[in-house]
């Protein structure tokens, strides 16, 4: 099946070279200037991976991302000028699943691009189904479906692999290290507060109370663990 990739770039050398590099892997690629463009690109092309520009001329990156994530949960890889700690985290709080700046390797960007999307081929389903808290949370492998008190829950391709994760052995602490590893697939500077803000994320889609939570603990000083017992 041919992977398609969405590439919003307003920087025309930019966008065709990052074109090349992703047609010579054998992508489809859908380009554009525009953020609202992008968006009915999106709706109508129904990417596999978004690589998002936030220093767009029309519309801000950011709200681009916002938009995306109201009707689909495509991985974005956002891209940006800016390199402090604070946008990176900002990105990542809007529902990025990866970040880098520019100047980036365009080849460096293609590897991660490939890592994101076969982290979701590999967290494809297994046929299970799997309770905890009595019911409270459901896991539905085979559909790809997250139920919380029997509604359903729409997770980001990295939320619900950090999911996935925690619930594999409830009550187990998992590092931020073991954690950037089971969603993102290899180390980077900053890993730990990329983590927390997924988690952040997450919690924000699955706690009654985020800033209270019960689901996800933090267990201070050695990361997360499900609070919830798997159901028998």
């Amino acid at each position: 099946m041919t992977t398609t990739v969405l590439v919003v770039e307003d920087e025309t050398k930019l966008r065709e070279l990052l074109r090349s590099y992703f047609e010579r892997e054998g992508m489809v690629v859908l380009s554009t200037a525009s953020g609202s463009e992008a968006i009915d690109l999106a709706q109508r092309g129904r990417p596999d991976l978004v690589i998002l520009d936030l220093g767009l001329p029309d519309v801000p990156g950011e709200d681009v991302a916002q938009d995306l994530r109201r009707f689909m949960d495509v991985p974005i890889l956002m891209l940006t000028a800016k390199a402090s700690e604070s946008d990176r985290i900002r990105g990542l709080e809007l529902g990025a699943d990866d970040y880098m700046t520019k100047p980036f390797s365009p080849r460096e960007l293609v590897l991660r691009a490939q890592a994101i999307l076969r982290r979701g081929r590999d967290a494809s389903p297994r046929g299970e189904r799997s309770s905890f808290g009595n019911g409270t949370l459901i896991i539905d492998e085979a559909r790809r479906e997250v139920l919380l008190d029997n509604h359903p829950v729409d997770l980001t391709p990295t939320e619900w692999n950090l999911l996935i994760a925690l619930t594999t052995t409830p009550g187990r602490v998992y590092s931020r290290f073991e954690l950037i590893n089971r969603t993102r697939g290899y180390e980077f500077e900053g890993y730990e507060r990329t983590i927390d803000s997924h988690v952040k994320n997450l919690r924000r889609k699955i706690e009654a109370n985020p800033s209270s939570p019960r689901i996800i603990e933090t267990v201070l000083g050695a990361g997360y663990r499900l609070g919830l017992s798997r159901d028998v």
